[in-house]
């Protein structure tokens, strides 16, 4: 944030405020020890479990701080916000418990679910506006709303009293734990978290290395970090949609750059083998960004070996309707789902010859074939699942050593994407 040309940062003082002001409104969530994980990885692995916060994130904090610091002229006027997840969730609940007038703009893409959860925190104080296909449709027309009615916008992370609100997380974390914490693990998508949990430490814990923590398709902070200035990124996979943008902030960059030790990258497969793990294995429900601290840890688990290490969940806002899709990611990643497209001859008992290459724990979960009148083949999209990620060599031995004439599709992306 610029003032008088000077760029503000967070501040620790001011965090311990925002602590004051969240008193009553956000909860305290807790620092759990995770048996698992610490087996795991051979380390002492604490999870900061923000999925239980109220709004199941912690973006209540920052909504609430930047509202809760406003004069009651501006208050008067309402506040606006822009997003199609956590933000507008804490956005709308803080609105409520403030008693004052939201408008927030979604795309009309939003899941009805999302769109629900917003109404149902906010009440009769806030009003959803769903507009355009994009986020920036939204963002453009939150801003055209706030030049109209001198209404004030909050900003989802580029604003230093939301960054302070974050903040907090970061004075539980240091305030329950009863240990030297040696790494501090969190999710990065425009920044806001980061800058405010890493403000806390790099004052009160300043060896405890800072880690921050995107999405593969989506490395907006890593990219501007490694060119030393804010590279927005032209396209970005939006999976990890918590995380996922395409422009960091100006402040929220220089923060990170000052305070984080490095920034990891996570593909999204392995985020959803992580969401997996947690439901089975912890009973925990996490969003793609909040489990992207926990799935990094498979990237630091040499160095981590024998350290406290904390990792923190940030959301557990997850849509049950993408659970097809993340178990299919998940199975990519891990090598165990595989597809082909295979040449089969026109002929009869073709498909039972093609089904004695397979293993016997191998698994046909796709088969889509139309026959085709005057050809010689006709070509199927074959999807086999396997048991594990060895199997996949053996597979390939036994269709080339019986001839069947296939075409491997997960490394080609431009085919892949229109078929799975």
């Amino acid at each position: 944030m610029l003032e008088n040309n000077v760029l503000t940062l967070p501040d620790l003082d001011n965090i311990y405020l925002a602590a004051d002001r969240l008193r009553g409104i956000a909860v305290h969530t807790p620092l759990q020890e995770n048996l698992n994980l610490s087996d795991r990885y051979g380390a002492n692995i604490f999870l900061k479990r923000e999925d239980l916060q109220v709004v199941r994130s912690y973006k209540i904090r920052g909504a609430y701080n930047k509202m809760a610091a406003l004069p009651k002229e501006a208050l008067a006027k309402g506040v606006v916000c822009a997003s199609a997840g956590n933000h507008a969730q804490g956005l709308a609940y803080a609105c409520r418990k403030m008693g004052v007038k939201g408008i927030i703009f979604m795309p009309t893409t939003t899941p009805a679910q999302k769109v629900k959860q917003v109404r149902m925190f906010g009440k009769e104080f806030v009003e959803v506006e769903l507009i355009g296909d994009t986020y920036d449709d939204a963002y453009n027309a939150a801003m055209a709303y706030v030049d109209t009615h001198d209404s004030t916008f909050v900003h989802p992370f580029d604003d230093v009293l939301v960054m302070e609100g974050q903040g907090t997380v970061g004075l539980e974390i240091f305030k329950d734990s009863n240990f030297k914490i040696d790494y501090l693990l969190m999710a990065i998508g425009g920044g806001g978290l980061a800058s405010g949990v890493s403000t806390v430490f790099k004052q009160l814990s300043p060896k405890t290395k800072l880690i921050g923590v995107e999405p593969l398709g989506s490395p907006s902070m890593k990219v501007s970090m490694d060119e030393g200035r804010v590279v927005p990124l032209a396209h970005i996979d939006k999976f990890v949609d918590g995380a996922a943008v395409k422009r960091v902030g100006d402040t929220t960059f220089e923060v990170c750059r000052q305070n984080l030790d490095r920034v990891i990258l996570v593909p999204e497969g392995k985020v959803c083998t992580t969401i997996l793990q947690l439901y089975n294995e912890e009973a925990i429900v996490a969003e793609p960004a909040g489990a992207l601290s926990i799935a990094a840890l498979d990237f630091i688990k040499d160095e981590i070996k024998g350290k406290n290490v904390v990792c923190l969940v940030g959301g557990g806002n997850n849509d049950i309707t993408r659970t097809e899709e993340i178990k299919e990611r998940s199975l990519l990643y891990e090598g165990l789902k595989h597809y082909f497209i295979i040449r089969f001859p026109q002929r009869a008992g073709a498909f039972r010859d093609f089904l004695n290459v397979l293993g016997p724990t191998d698994d046909i979960t796709r088969f889509e074939y139309a026959k085709k009148t005057n050809r010689d083949v006709g070509p199927a999209v074959v999807g086999i699942e396997l048991k594990h990620r060895d199997d996949f060599g053996p597979l390939i031995e036994r269709m080339q050593a019986q001839n069947i004439v296939f075409e491997y599709l997960n490394d080609q992306p431009d085919i892949f994407q229109f078929l799975i």
